[in-house]
């Protein structure tokens, strides 16, 4: 009983911090009463620091039915064994799923219909680690025990298999680098979705220049007296 008061202090940090993270990241919340009451995400965060306290403490079973009652009640399903760091904010939240090997690393941000999964069957480590500051955007998957490096941004319905170096920005299915940490800074920078660069198609765009500067060649060998096409 003696470690009770150091508990709920904690408990409390950690409350406050995610109230602040929520205030920090959506320019729609006025105030930590808005906060309390109206957040999904941050009662799926809530129910989750106590499901995890639990989990820790092998109450597996209260631990399992206390996320499943989140989940009934915010639509976002954590399982109890995630481990979630201070600043946590997961914006909206429908559709969430968290798995049981996650990390996630202090200051992330995730979107709606975002999932953090596994591809494998066996028990261990199968659900991806996301270090500090990363932020996932709506209905991106991270698929597999996979490292998300300090800082990166996972575009909107990207889908990741593979390892990302830290400062990154990636986009597509599968998911690509389109920027890297040191790299000339560019509008990807901002993540604002609209603006993120599409490998495929700067791919086909280059494939389509590719083809007409052929058929002009082509052209001036077929016909040396024409002009070239402009």
């Amino acid at each position: 009983m003696r470690f009770l008061p150091r508990i709920i202090r904690c408990a409390l940090l950690l409350l406050r911090r995610d109230v602040r993270a929520v205030l920090e990241r959506d320019p729609a919340a006025r105030s930590v009463a808005e906060v309390f009451l109206c957040y999904p995400g941050f009662h799926a965060v809530s129910f989750h620091r106590l499901a995890h306290f639990l989990w820790n403490r092998r109450f597996y079973l209260f631990a399992r039915w206390l996320s499943h009652l989140s989940r009934f009640l915010t639509g976002i399903e954590i399982h109890p064994g995630a481990q979630i760091g201070e600043n946590f904010f997961i914006d909206h939240g429908m559709g969430v799923v968290i798995g049981e090997t996650t990390r996630i690393g202090r200051g992330c941000t995730i979107y709606q219909g975002v999932t953090l999964g596994g591809v494998s069957l066996h028990k261990g480590k199968r659900h991806p680690t996301l270090e500090d500051n990363v932020i996932v955007g709506v209905g991106a998957k991270v698929l597999g025990p996979h490292t998300i490096g300090a800082g990166s941004r996972i575009g909107a319905a990207s889908v990741v298999i593979s390892d990302v170096p830290p400062g990154s920005t990636v986009v597509g299915v599968p998911g690509r680098v389109v920027y890297r940490e040191g790299e000339t800074k560019n509008d990807s920078e901002s993540f604002e979705h609209a603006n993120l660069p599409d490998p495929v198609e700067s791919a086909l765009q280059a494939f389509n220049l590719r083809i007409a500067e052929i058929e002009r060649e082509l052209d001036i060998v077929r016909n040396p007296d024409a002009e070239r096409r402009p």
